[in-house]
């Protein structure tokens, strides 16, 4: 289609020039390191081709589109379990993303809205897990920070009779809505102010708005209820102390 995005020297001039913007900004404002954004760009377009080049070969497969996920799935528990700073205990968080992943990609298959193709299940898939490893890590971060700044309220619960699972429930609970309002706000304000990467990727490869807006509905309520099941198992998780920093 003419209106895709294509590779040449016109976009790798121009996203040169929006790095080097970016660059001098951080630089000017304050910002951190003038680095930053010329090594994530550097980063970004060498893991995307790496990427690009499997994807090309395992997406003929179904079952080498589900080794990929499985690749993704690990990528997403180590990125959560490092933003949460809970050492070791953090390996639980892959209980949560699971949780997670493990109940709508098997509900969009069974139901036939997405066919067991690598083409569909690797990008859908993808979007689903990306957005729950945000979740999981909001929430851990949140409610493992909530649990230090406010110990003094977990020991006054349990001097009152709570159980430990309870009295940490009283201050981890409340950040919970923290980690799912970004998921609820993009669907809220989805068409109005963004047009997220689903339905953007679906109208410059298809052209049709109907079947874009048809795969970007699916993708976010499916990440509402994703997004949902992983922080529940988030706060259960601290709650019961299997998630924890030390103390």
């Amino acid at each position: 289609m003419d209106s895709a995005v294509r590779p040449g020297v016109a976009l790798a001039v121009l996203c040169v020039v929006m790095v080097a913007g970016a660059a001098l900004l951080y630089r000017v404002a304050g910002l951190g390191a003038a680095s930053v954004a010329p090594k994530a760009a550097i980063r970004g377009a060498v893991q995307l081709g790496l990427v690009a080049l499997v994807l090309a070969a395992a997406l003929t497969r179904l079952w080498s589109s589900l080794l990929v996920l499985a690749v993704m799935f690990v990528a997403a528990v180590l990125t959560s379990a490092r933003r949460a700073s809970a050492g070791w205990s953090s390996g639980w968080l892959a209980m949560a993303i699971g949780a997670g992943v493990g109940v709508v990609l098997p509900l969009m298959l069974f139901s036939a809205v997405v066919p067991p193709t690598g083409v569909a299940v690797v990008p859908v898939g993808g979007i689903v897990l990306g957005g729950t490893m945000t979740a999981t890590s909001l929430a851990a971060r949140r409610g493992l920070d909530a649990v230090e700044q406010r110990w003094g309220e977990v020991e006054a619960a349990l001097s009152l009779g709570f159980t430990d699972r309870e009295a940490r429930l009283e201050v981890v609970r409340p950040t919970a809505g923290d980690a799912l309002l970004p998921g609820v706000d993009q669907t809220r304000t989805v068409g109005v102010v963004a047009l997220p990467g689903a339905f953007v990727g679906v109208l410059l490869a298809s052209g049709s708005a109907a079947e874009a807006a048809a795969v970007q509905m699916l993708v976010l309520i499916g990440l509402l209820l994703s997004q949902a099941c992983a922080v529940a198992v988030t706060v259960e998780l601290i709650a019961r102390s299997m998630v924890h920093r030390g103390r």
